[in-house]
């Protein structure tokens, strides 16, 4: 059986201008690419153990005068092949390509995951996908790597094939932070509880999620002396409820705030939401996108009225302008 003729073009989203070249239909390859070194991967949050990979990928590249690929899936396999329960991204396919483009990597190859796709046998899968279509020279697998129709290929079927199939396997060692292996896991966890601080260290930058500013009930600047954006998130891996010093990325442009996530209790709101205070800005930014980079300050809790609240403000304000002071 033919395996290439599962794939179907796959549309990326909307992002800034790259210099990486993406490629998502495979009937591309043949034409663009010369001697691969590839990675494979789904690099949810492309943090410090992927961007490792990445290094490596482009120094064999250089070596043997390549192409630096990165291989992904564009919708996540979990959320494919366990419908039944949703998996949180820790970076969606938007920031994935941003971010994979910055590491200088000059080839992203993005697969439409399917369930047909996921029926692909290991073997199969490297002999038509990596080596007859994409021909690739080289590639680079972190010591765990498991790949194929339920997980069946791995670091052993690969050094069978290698020498009969003509490519050069490349092992990479673990990357640990402060004695802790760095994981997708790991991170979508801390970022969960709140711990954003420490998430930053395993992803080499502070956790951002991405946003449409809405109407809100105009309660920041009327009630409390506050103006705030309200935001609607595109993000599915939100931080824990709490108030947190930002960074505000609009237009090409950073400014600094601090930000609130939760259910407004002291007025009784109920449901969740994403509300920034941005500093020094006065421009009407309605159905726009912005990014917010998060910093940690103190939990949600309730005041006995807003005129407390207010006041709560004014010391998370100056306590955020202090933390964001060199940012």
């Amino acid at each position: 059986m033919n395996y290439i003729n599962v794939f179907k073009s796959f549309v990326k989203a909307d992002v800034k201008v790259l210099s990486m070249h993406i490629i998502n239909d495979l009937k591309e390859i043949p034409d663009t690419l010369k001697d691969p070194v590839v990675t494979i991967g789904n690099f949810d949050g492309v943090h410090i153990g992927h961007k490792a990979l990445f290094h490596q990928v482009i120094e064999k590249a250089e070596s043997i005068d390549g192409t630096s690929v990165v291989i992904t899936f564009e919708p996540h396999p979990i959320n494919v092949v366990n419908s039944n329960k949703h998996f949180p991204l820790i970076t969606l396919y938007e920031q994935k390509v941003e971010l994979i483009d910055a590491a200088g990597v000059d080839t992203l190859i993005c697969i439409p995951f399917t369930r047909e796709f996921a029926a692909i046998p290991a073997r199969a899968f490297v002999k038509e996908i990596l080596c007859d279509l994409i021909e690739m020279k080289a590639i680079v697998v972190g010591q765990d790597y498991s790949f194929g129709r339920k997980r069946e290929g791995d670091i052993s079927l690969l050094k069978g094939m290698a020498a009969t199939l003509g490519f050069e396997i490349i092992i990479s060692g673990w990357i640990e932070i402060e004695g802790h292996r760095i994981s997708s896991t790991e991170i979508r966890n801390l970022v969960t509880g709140g711990r954003v601080e420490e998430a930053k260290k395993l992803l080499g930058r502070h956790y951002q999620v991405r946003g449409t500013v809405v109407r809100g009930r105009d309660r920041g600047a009327r009630l409390l002396g506050f103006p705030t954006a309200n935001l609607t998130l595109y993000d599915e891996l939100c931080p824990k409820t709490g108030v947190y010093a930002v960074t505000v990325e609009h237009d090409n442009n950073k400014y600094k705030g601090v930000a609130n996530i939760g259910y407004s209790p002291t007025f009784h709101e109920g449901r969740i939401g994403v509300e920034v205070h941005i500093f020094d800005f006065e421009k009407t930014i309605y159905e726009q996108p912005i990014r917010l980079n998060f910093v940690r300050l103190r939990n949600e809790k309730k005041f006995s009225s807003p005129e407390s609240l207010a006041a709560q403000i004014r010391r998370d304000v100056e306590k955020a302008r202090e933390l964001l002071s060199s940012e």
